[in-house]
């Protein structure tokens, strides 16, 4: 049987491992944009608290992805929550280190202009700064997605389904059109949804903005 026909056959597998994948990446990084956006606004008012924060989430980076699923083991065991918190522990340095810098980087004649009309810190972080710096923090947001993806495929070592199943039960039974599916949809997932918030940047963009560039 060649590679797709074995696709052909077994569609609705490997579109349900590829939901199991997308669900365990997106929670992960929806949890992260819930406590990275605010924590890179918060540090953003002072350089030794930043320095900490994103010295700390640089550490996580640097702890291997199979052995944070197991450090975590004691807290969650093995499966899905397990995975979704590993996985939101990976996906917290883009998005805090994209939003710092995105809202450190609008020029700050325009925050003067802005206190010049009136508006007070909340409105000038709301209607000024987090418009200008928006392309940047979904640069993050499209980093940690992306990287989620990649690393949920050896989420199914502890129990967690995804198209890690595909790559693994292949490797097991020497059955490359195993392999490929999952590998190939995992690769295919990521282009796909790198794109579509790639899109949505280019909306959340002002267009003001887009033309200077």
């Amino acid at each position: 049987m060649n590679f797709f026909e074995y696709v052909s056959e077994n569609w609705q597998l490997i579109l349900s491992k590829t939901w199991e994948h997308l669900s365990l990446a997106f929670i992960a990084v929806g949890l992260a944009c819930l406590v990275g956006i605010p924590l890179g606004i918060i540090i953003t008012k002072s350089k030794r608290a930043a320095g900490i924060v994103i010295g700390v989430a640089n550490i996580m980076q640097t702890i291997p992805s199979l052995a944070l699923f197991a450090f975590v083991i004691p807290l969650f065991g093995v499966g899905r929550p397990n995975a979704i918190f590993a996985l939101f522990l990976y996906a917290l340095l883009p998005i805090i280190k994209n939003t710092y810098i995105g809202l450190n980087n609008v020029d700050p004649a325009i925050i003067e202009a802005a206190r010049g009309m009136g508006m007070s810190r909340a409105q000038i972080m709301l209607r000024v700064q987090m418009p200008l710096a928006v392309s940047v923090i979904m640069g993050g947001v499209r980093i940690a997605t992306v990287t989620g993806i990649g690393i949920a495929t050896i989420a199914i070592l502890i129990g967690a389904g995804g198209l890690g199943y595909l790559i693994y039960q292949g490797i097991a039974m020497m059955n490359y059109n195993l392999i490929f599916s999952g590998a190939i949809s995992a690769a295919l997932l990521a282009l796909l949804i790198d794109f579509l918030l790639g899109f949505f940047e280019k909306k959340l963009t002002s267009k003001g903005i887009t033309q200077k560039r």
